[in-house]
């Protein structure tokens, strides 16, 4: 794109180009903010114009930053959660308000904070929750999320965080299939599906159970658990999700994979936003009163 002359910057292009980083589609983009989609194209189009650079490149499955878009992400993330912060002022008297996305694992999602959202939203009329359960993992630093619930150290110094659980595993299967193994005979591996191989636990199965028999490969710790109870074999499942279906049995095939430290992290400058501050400390203490599952 040519150099053009720069003049002020317009806020709202800003926020247009910070829902199309999150959402990669003009028509995601444009249900998000609730207008059109020309509005969206027309606000990247005059935004890419003021700064003479491109900010997208246009692929076949949506829009991605381009090297100077990345570059703005973040400084545009910090006027989004100052922004919030403004309005969460401005609101306090009907205290936090706007949505909150927060993206974890499926089995934590089903098993621990669905279970207890009534808890987590109890008072907040104005908090919208959004929890993302996809394979992909949400960026905080791109702001596809505000909370994260992610296992293992993190390594990025710009986001705040504390260790909330540590999920320790086991390996499990029906009464019929533990006996078996107990007079002797080699029970088959439930384990994760070719999609799944970024899953640190299927790295795990893959890198120490190389050769060993498979009877069925899912990407779903839930399909994995009942395939177990079924008698299909064995599946190496968390404690907490183990615990919730009827006909496992505790199976003393192999030492699991090492204990996972549970993360619950935002961005800096999102962790005192009243909306997501309040959210945050309702998820640390179910975490303390829910420990006993972990």
């Amino acid at each position: 794109m040519a150099e053009q002359k720069r003049t002020g910057l317009d806020w709202e292009d800003l926020r247009f180009f910070a829902a199309l980083a999150r959402h990669r589609s003009l028509s995601a983009t444009a249900r998000a903010l609730k207008v059109n989609h020309a509005t969206v194209a027309r606000r990247i189009a005059a935004l890419e114009q003021n700064l003479g650079v491109n900010l997208f490149e246009r692929r076949a499955d949506g829009y991605a930053l381009s090297r100077q878009g990345s570059a703005i992400l973040a400084e545009t993330g910090a006027m989004e959660a100052a922004a919030a912060a403004i309005r969460d002022r401005l609101d306090a008297e009907d205290g936090p308000r706007g949505r909150v996305r927060l993206t974890t694992i499926r089995s934590l999602a089903d098993l621990v904070l669905a279970p207890n959202l009534a808890e987590i939203l109890d008072g907040l009329p104005h908090v919208e929750l959004e929890i993302i359960t996809d394979i992909k993992v949400a960026s905080l630093a791109q702001r596809e999320a505000d909370i994260a619930l992610r296992l293992g150290h993190p390594g990025d110094s710009e986001l705040s965080g504390r260790r909330v659980a540590t999920i320790r595993y086991g390996f499990f299967g029906s009464k019929e299939t533990r006996n078996a193994f107990e007079m002797g005979d080699l029970p088959p591996l439930i384990t994760y599906d070719g999609e799944s191989q970024g899953v640190a636990e299927a790295r795990w199965l893959d890198n120490n159970f190389p050769d060993h028999p498979v009877s069925l490969r899912s990407g779903s710790n839930a399909v994995q658990a009942q395939a177990a109870a079924s008698g299909l074999g064995l599946a190496m499942l968390p404690l907490y999700l183990a615990a919730t279906v009827s006909g496992l049995e505790p199976v003393a095939f192999a030492a699991p994979m090492p204990e996972r430290e549970l993360w619950m992290l935002t961005p800096a400058e999102l962790a005192q936003v009243p909306r997501v501050r309040v959210v945050l400390d309702r998820l640390s203490r179910l975490f303390v009163r829910h420990k006993h599952l972990f």
